[in-house]
C-alpha cells in the first residue's frame, strides 16, 4: 500500500488511526471497505461501510472538531493529522489547562438562556448559553 495521509480521530474517548491511500483505507492498520459521499446541498453525506449504506449528517465545528449524527446517535469527533498532533504532544506539557477558560460569543448579541448553573461540572461540547444575535439564536458550546 503506497503512503497515504494519516489522521488520528477521537469518538467518544477512544482514538483510531486512520490512513487514507489512493488504493484504500485502514483504521488502526486493519484495511477497511468505505466510501463517503456528499449529498448536495446539506451537510448530510452518505457513507458505505463493509457493504452496508448509512446516512451521515456531519457538520464542522473548526479546528478539527466534528458533530456527527448517524443512526439516531449524536457523536462527537475530533479529527487531526499526523503533523499536528506531534506538535501537541510537544507543546501540551506546556499548555494544559489550569482553570477556567473565558469564552467569547463569535458576534455581539443578547444572553438569552444560561444552561448551566455556579458550580455545575462542564464536559467539552457541552451547551453553556444561548445568545440572539441578528434575529438567530445561537448556543455556545464548552
Amino acid at each position: 500500500m503506497s503512503a497515504g495521509t494519516r489522521y488520528h480521530v477521537t469518538v467518544a474517548g477512544r482514538t483510531f488511526e486512520v490512513e487514507i491511500t489512493a488504493s484504500g483505507a485502514t483504521v488502526d492498520g486493519t484495511p477497511v471497505e468505505a466510501d463517503l459521499g456528499a449529498i448536495p446541498d446539506g451537510p448530510i453525506r452518505s457513507l458505505l461501510l463493509g457493504g452496508a449504506s448509512h446516512k451521515v449528517v456531519a457538520r464542522s465545528e473548526g479546528k478539527g472538531r466534528w458533530d456527527l449524527q448517524i443512526r439516531g446517535r449524536r457523536l462527537t469527533a475530533e479529527v487531526v493529522d499526523e503533523r499536528t498532533r506531534r506538535v501537541c504532544s510537544m507543546t501540551a506539557a506546556s499548555t494544559a489547562p489550569t482553570g477556567p477558560k473565558p469564552m467569547r460569543a463569535p458576534m455581539p448579541g443578547l444572553i438569552v438562556r444560561v444552561e448551566v448553573a455556579e458550580g455545575d461540572a462542564i464536559v467539552p461540547g457541552q451547551g453553556l448559553i444561548i445568545v440572539e444575535a441578528m434575529k438567530m439564536e445561537n448556543e455556545l458550546r464548552a
